[in-house]
């Protein structure tokens, strides 16, 4: 997409931009993975109570370590343990050493929290702006950066990344949207970071105030925090005539930048091998996928000081693919969704990005819906709920409402019921969204 002239958008990185972790070779890399691995398994072992206890339960010590493939000998790490050791249990440094914490919002438990040393907000800051040179950012480039501010990694995480990257931050934080409509338009920024529910949000507002997205000066979208189909990237893409990439993180890992989209191929995310090392499981068996094979994704740091993560279990559902734009670094496919998003209806196992595709290519409907679970009896049902577009006549709302229901029925293989709602009437994201409204327990 984007069809402004733009100096590099869509070309490979030069060369003298490179990192030296970008310049290694493949066997270079295995290499340094292999050390700082072993490295990681004996400081978690040697410092962290709950993974001595676990490394003793499987029978493994880090001395057992000798290859990249040892690593599945080791026990995962769950959201679970980090909950069971709230707050400080996962540390690995006295809290003199700990120079920032963030958390989850702990919606269902005690937060999961992380800490950081300076070495380790280095580290995430020089990931951050690696991302950001690969998705087409520059020095001098002004970025926007709507992610939350806070406990939520996202928003401190972009920002120092993008100060890392020689850009001018515009701290915008979520929220306001009018105000932040305002602030695109008058200070004028190449960049915007920022969830894609929230773009689609802020698009909306764009057009509420007569001003076409296609005109503003963004340049790039970094999109992330959430998945996101490829559909919506075409609908990003043609209402703001900007590139769309994709970058991906999570707190316990280390927040944003763990991976990153490359503007000059957009084929999914190169994740920065050099510091995070992953491995796909079946989430059924828990063994360890072949590269290629579509199951659950783990991350293992390699560089963490504060809190070091050994075969972390994200819930998210990808799958690892060479590299090519960076060819040193496997890609991630975009997540389709997660094992704990996961309907099951009727025997059936649903995602809430098969039902966005679907929403996003019918006529009529704008990108905002929401999924309802409720129970009849003994029998689940799901009803869509999707805005119509503005203008939209009731006949057309008629046809989309069949539309989607037939394509669900077609591709998913269950039957819904949908709803095609007035214009602004389903929930507004300032971050990531509610898809799913579930209310059988009700």
């Amino acid at each position: 997409m984007n069809s402004r002239p733009d100096r590099h958008l869509g070309e490979p990185l030069p060369e003298e931009l490179l990192d030296a972790g970008e310049r290694l070779t493949g066997p270079e890399l295995r290499d340094l993975q292999l050390r700082r691995l072993r490295q990681t398994l004996q400081l978690a072992y040697n410092e962290v109570e709950l993974y001595r206890k676990k490394f003793d339960d499987a029978g493994v010590s880090p001395f057992d370590c000798r290859s990249l493939a040892d690593l599945a000998r080791f026990p995962f790490t769950t959201k679970a343990d980090l909950r069971d050791t709230y707050p400080f249990g996962m540390f690995a440094v006295p809290m003199d050493q700990v120079r920032r914490i963030h958390a989850s919002s702990g919606t269902t438990g005690n937060p999961t929290v992380v800490g950081y040393t300076e070495n380790d907000l280095s580290m995430w800051a020089d990931m951050v702006a690696r991302s950001i040179r690969a998705a087409g950012g520059r020095p001098g480039d002004k970025v926007h950066i709507s992610y939350g501010y806070g406990l939520f990694t996202g928003g401190l995480g972009a920002h120092y990344g993008a100060e890392r990257a020689g850009c001018t931050v515009i701290p915008a934080s979520g929220g306001m949207t009018a105000r932040q409509v305002q602030i695109i338009q008058d200070f004028r920024p190449e960049i915007i970071m920022v969830t894609p529910s929230y773009m689609l949000t802020l698009l909306d507002e764009f057009e509420r105030q007569g001003i076409d997205p296609r005109s503003t000066s963004l340049r790039i979208g970094i999109f992330g925090a959430e998945p996101w189909t490829e559909e919506m990237r075409r609908e990003i893409e043609q209402r703001l005539d900007l590139h769309a990439v994709d970058i991906y993180g999570l707190s316990e890992v280390i927040g944003p930048g763990v991976a990153q989209e490359c503007v000059d191929t957009k084929d999914g995310l190169h994740i920065w091998e050099d510091h995070f090392y992953p491995e796909v499981v079946d989430p059924l068996t828990d063994e360890v996928m072949a590269e290629g094979a579509a199951g659950e994704l783990v991350f293992t740091s390699l560089t963490k000081e504060a809190l070091p993560i050994v075969r972390y279990r994200t819930r998210d559902l990808t799958r690892l693919l060479p590299g090519t734009a960076r060819p040193a670094f496997r890609r991630m496919e975009k997540v389709t969704g997660r094992s704990d998003d996961m309907i099951i209806l009727r025997g059936v196992n649903v995602f809430p990005s098969q039902i966005e595709e679907i929403v996003l290519r019918t006529p009529g409907v704008a990108p905002h819906f929401q999924v309802r679970l409720t129970r009849q009896g003994r029998l689940d049902r799901m009803t869509v709920r999707a805005e119509a577009r503005p203008d939209t006549s009731a006949d057309t709302r008629a046809a989309a409402a069949a539309a989607i229901a037939r394509a669900v029925k077609d591709g998913v293989g269950v039957t819904v019921e949908v709803e095609i709602t007035d214009p602004d009437t389903l929930e507004r994201s300032v971050g990531k969204i509610r898809r799913i409204v579930d209310q059988r327990g009700a």
